[in-house]
């Protein structure tokens, strides 16, 4: 549920700022244009948003039957795990060395001579025979206390930053890549093949104009193909805890939701992330434009990679957009206006009803 909770904040926040009009100088589209280029009710879209989200809370409840019960408190024991490994892995650094022909033996003799006890003792290949703990040990009827070996302060430093920041991240990094590239080959794979942009993709290009809570407005097959499996295999395969799959499904939704949301701010720290953002995508949803920047929600390397990066300049075509929009927006007042006047314009002409 997590997830969809931040995408009704953060869209709830994007609403806001474009109801009340907070800064117009960051849109990307005037409120002409959504008004009149837009094919889908802001109903419909919600509507067909909720339904998403109940699917894929659906799918989370299934894939969490999948799961291992996981357990919390063992961190300490699991930052431990991995400061072994560390003394493990400086095994090899003799040999590595001798490789370059330095005697590391010699050299960790001379170091320690020196006055760098913990440097000597990586050269020897993680002997570090003087860093002890006493330990209570239980035996029989009265605790024993005994002399342990212990890990050196950078040993413990070291495997909490593998636990907490490396790992974690290297998992993050795999989730997003692979998210990126399921999603980027059927989303392209939808524009090529005409009867699944027909029968799914056309649905989510009713937004011309794209905003906020729009993100998921997708036929619910294109949900569940694209977003729900490309967020959940990304998942599965980077072998992620609950906690960081929440990290991961949350930073993808909020993304997704800023992607869509209509604004070029300059403070926004999503919109800063990458090259892929609201500019970047909206794009995407112009019929000039709609066979490029397929790349979503974090990355842009497979549309530059496989050339279907947009490349032309933008600018005049906006304001093109903004202008047709203005002008049917300002015909359309000018017909009510006259209705509501009780008259109507005929061939020209204006006549009474």
């Amino acid at each position: 549920l997590l997830p969809h909770v931040a995408y009704w904040v953060v869209s709830g926040i994007f609403h806001l700022i474009d109801t009340y009009d907070l800064f117009p100088q960051y849109r990307l589209h005037t409120p002409e244009e959504i008004s009149q280029r837009n094919l889908a009710s802001r109903w419909e879209v919600a509507r067909d948003v909720v339904l998403e989200q109940i699917l894929q809370v659906a799918t989370g409840a299934f894939l969490n039957l999948t799961e291992a019960k996981q357990m919390t408190g063992s961190e300490g024991y699991d930052v431990a795990v991995w400061a072994r490994r560390i003394r493990i892995a400086q095994r090899a650094l003799p040999n590595m060395l001798g490789l370059v022909g330095l005697n590391a033996r010699g050299l960790s003799e001379k170091v320690a001579l020196g006055g760098y006890p913990l440097l000597a003792g990586a050269l020897a290949g993680g002997d570090y025979p003087f860093l002890t703990t006493e330990l209570v040990v239980e035996g029989g009827k009265k605790a024993v206390m005994e002399t342990v070996p212990a890990f050196a302060v950078w040993e413990v430093v070291l495997a909490k930053l593998m636990y907490w920041v490396v790992v974690p991240g290297f998992q993050m990094w795999v989730a997003v890549a692979v998210m990126d590239t399921w999603q980027y080959f059927w989303h392209r794979a939808m524009h090529v093949n005409k009867w699944m942009y027909t029968n799914w993709h056309a649905r989510h290009h009713r937004l011309y104009v794209p905003y906020a809570y729009g993100a998921l407005y997708n036929h619910p097959v294109e949900g569940f193909v694209m977003d729900t499996l490309g967020a959940g295999i990304g998942y599965k395969l980077s072998f992620m805890t609950n906690r960081m799959g929440m990290l991961f499904f949350v930073t993808s939704m909020m993304k997704t939701v800023d992607d869509h949301c209509g604004y070029k701010l300059p403070w926004d720290p999503l919109q800063h992330i990458t090259s892929n953002n609201a500019a970047y995508h909206d794009i995407h949803h112009q019929s000039w434009g709609i066979k490029s920047n397929f790349s979503q929600p974090f990355f842009t390397i497979w549309d530059r990679w496989l050339g279907t990066k947009w490349e032309g300049d933008v600018q005049l075509k906006y304001e093109r957009t903004r202008a047709n929009a203005a002008a049917k927006d300002e015909k359309k007042r000018l017909v009510t206006g006259k209705e509501r006047n009780g008259s109507v314009t005929v061939n020209g002409k204006v006549k009474a009803k």
